[in-house]
């Protein structure tokens, strides 16, 4: 089966963007290279083709009550116009998958979930809540470009003719752009200020040409949102997260503030290994799966997502380890026939991100 194209695929071709499949989906990996777009987020505006996400709608009388049981997010503290980062999760607790849930109104929801697992957590939402509760996915006909930077507020609001500087964290409002809907989310996945931008799909390529109008902003490949997002110690589906382990052990325990029964509630505080932040020596990266060991040769864990970090000039690193072991200071990595001096440290790697900088 060919992978599926985003509203953005042939405006990457056409700009000889290096493509590969992601999840089902033909992406951009980079454009002008990893390190320059990454540098570039950081610094001005990059912006991200993240249509292939899934989305899908949630409404109807009773909806509060029963995603509130079907998912771990905290729906009875969530205002409209705010979203919340959570999960959705196994019936031992472990992750099926992340994901943030916006509130339009009283029973009114839209999830907004991985493309990978966008069609199982779409059954498993459909399973878990009442046939009364009404469940659309709307994928197909949204787009989604994250605008990321701490330029972003200035070219959004340039772009849209609108003061976005009132819009906290995790807030977001309906807007619109040359007669066309936009939903306006100040969330993101790179550390920085930002925001995630909805809208139909057939419009998104003239959007996304608006935005890349102001010479602030360049397009940015998968390669970079990787970077980016594990400087600022965000963990990535099927790396770091996964179904055989549970928020506590991810480190998320603290958000799991729902005093609904949710489905997985109760496993979903079980440690047995722990994700551990690392600092590694050197410019080698780690990769996926290598094993992390004691100094005195005693496997206790592997990594989960490692990469050199352009911003910080070392290598950074996820890994479970053994619980017994994860308050240790110092590993080594087992990598290719070589050993990496790594050290425990704390996260976001990168400090110096705007992501939650006040604009009022």
């Amino acid at each position: 089966m060919s992978d599926l194209r985003t509203p953005l695929t042939s405006w990457h071709e056409g700009q000889g963007a290096k493509m590969a499949p992601f999840a089902g989906w033909l992406m951009p990996i980079q454009y002008e290279g990893i390190l320059a777009e990454h540098l570039h987020t950081r610094k001005h505006a990059g912006i991200f083709d993240i249509c292939h996400m899934g989305e899908f709608r949630i409404e109807g009388p009773g909806a509060t009550e029963a995603l509130s049981r079907a998912v771990s997010h905290n729906l009875e503290t969530l205002a409209p116009g705010k979203c919340r980062y959570g999960f959705l999760l196994t019936d031992k607790g472990g992750v099926l998958d992340d994901g943030i849930i916006y509130r339009f109104g009283p029973d009114s929801f839209m999830a907004v979930v991985n493309a990978a697992c966008a069609p199982g957590d779409l059954a498993t939402l459909r399973a878990r809540l009442p046939e009364s509760i009404k469940i659309t996915d709307i994928s197909a006909e949204t787009g989604k470009v994250d605008l990321q930077g701490p330029d972003s507020l200035d070219v959004l609001e340039k772009v849209m003719g609108e003061n976005f500087h009132d819009l906290g964290y995790f807030s977001f409002r309906e807007s619109t752009w040359q007669g066309v809907p936009v939903l306006v989310s100040r969330t993101g996945y790179t550390g920085e200020l930002g925001y995630e931008l909805y809208l139909p799909s057939e419009k998104t390529e003239a959007f996304w040409k608006a935005l890349l109008a102001d010479e602030r902003v360049k397009p940015v490949g998968l390669g970079a949102r990787d970077t980016l997002r594990l400087e600022a110690g965000l963990p990535l589906y099927g790396h770091d997260l996964d179904e055989e382990h549970t928020p506590a052990e991810a480190g998320m325990a603290r958000m799991m503030t729902s005093q609904a029964d949710y489905v997985g509630k109760e496993g979903a505080q079980a440690v047995r290994e722990v994700l551990v932040p690392l600092q590694i020596e050197g410019r080698r990266a780690a990769r996926h799966g290598d094993v992390l060991a004691l100094p005195g040769g005693e496997a206790v864990g592997r990594i989960t997502s490692g990469s050199f970090a352009p911003s910080l000039g070392y290598v950074i690193a996820f890994a479970w380890v053994d619980a017994a072991h994860a308050d240790k200071e110092d590993f080594v990595v087992r990598a290719s026939r070589t050993e990496l001096p790594a050290k425990k440290v704390e996260i976001p790697f990168y400090k110096e991100g705007t992501a939650r900088k006040k604009l009022v």
